[in-house]
């Protein structure tokens, strides 16, 4: 930019009081202000949008290196699937062109098929055997207050 010093501001600001004279020189001066506003926005705004431009055509230029990447990991896995595919058939065409006895009985019988054991697993069970239970005196039944009382009741009261 341009380079002034403070003796030419000075310079440029008396040339202004006189020719501009005192009583409207800061109505100019907010003018030339605002103005200087305006044009070092629409600069900013300029330099933005040139980074913003810059920014899309470096990412365009990463998409495409990505799909190219990305398509040639494609075709070599395309390939070596095929590949194996095919040894997998000749494999398999060789066993089972071989219709002997000894082959066939060297194939291993299917595994057994899984059933499901229908417990019923909503059923509360503990980790503490009954027979421990029953010795410690633990409660297995919730009982009312009054089934409580009957229970411990001595047998001659009623």
């Amino acid at each position: 930019m341009l380079d002034f010093g403070f003796d030419k501001l000075a310079l440029i600001g008396a040339v202004a009081l006189i020719v501009i004279g005192p009583e409207k020189l800061p109505r100019v001066a907010r003018t030339v202000g605002t103005l200087l506003g305006k044009a070092q926005r629409y600069v900013a705004d300029v330099k933005a949008e040139v980074n913003r431009s810059i920014e899309l055509e470096e990412l365009q230029k990463m998409k495409s290196q990505f799909e190219t990447a990305a398509r040639d990991v494609e075709q070599s896995v395309r390939q070596e699937v095929n590949s194996a595919t095919q040894a997998l058939n000749q494999t398999w065409s060789d066993v089972t062109s071989d219709t002997s006895y000894e082959a066939a009985s060297s194939i291993a019988p299917p595994p057994p098929e899984y059933r499901h054991p229908k417990k019923n697993w909503r059923l509360k069970r503990g980790a503490t055997p009954m027979w421990f239970k029953q010795k410690a005196g633990v409660r297995r039944h919730t009982q009312s207050g009054a089934a409580r009382v009957a229970r411990f009741r001595p047998p001659g009261i009623r």
